[in-house]
């Protein structure tokens, strides 16, 4: 028995036609259905919920990454800052990192990688204490 990865991720907003101009408008997620209460869009394969609630974004390192190809990186930062979105830190490690609020701030992050690049550059230079596991052993 396993899990099989994730499923959706379901986002508390407070005002939805502005989440819905971000998440759609800014960022270009495909819409699928919308009401009174939350949205259905979708970014590549992952199904995003737009739920109206208060908003309680945590103070940790808790983010959300979106995949980008690195061609199109430059251009996603270029048109993020030039909309006046908020950065809330700097990237500092391997692969191209921009890390961003939505108008309610949840923290996001377009990144350019992958696990296996991550994990080639950890190698390389291992974090404090880092251990590796071989597939097999999982």
């Amino acid at each position: 028995m396993k899990l099989n990865g994730l499923n959706h991720l379901t986002l508390a907003v407070a005002d939805l036609d502005r989440s819905w101009d971000f998440y759609h408008g800014l960022l270009g997620a495909r819409p699928h259905a919308r009401w009174a209460g939350g949205a259905y869009l979708s970014l590549g394969e992952l199904w995003l919920c737009l739920s109206l609630d208060a908003p309680e974004p945590g103070s940790g390192y808790t983010h959300y990454a979106f995949d980008v190809a690195p061609a199109d990186f430059p251009a996603w930062t270029e048109r993020l800052s030039a909309a006046g979105v908020r950065m809330w830190k700097d990237n500092h490690s391997e692969g191209g990192s921009f890390y961003f609020l939505d108008p309610d701030g949840h923290r996001l992050e377009l990144h350019v990688g992958s696990l296996q690049s991550r994990l080639a550059a950890c190698r390389a230079q291992p974090y404090r204490d880092m251990v590796f596991f071989d597939q097999e052993a999982c």
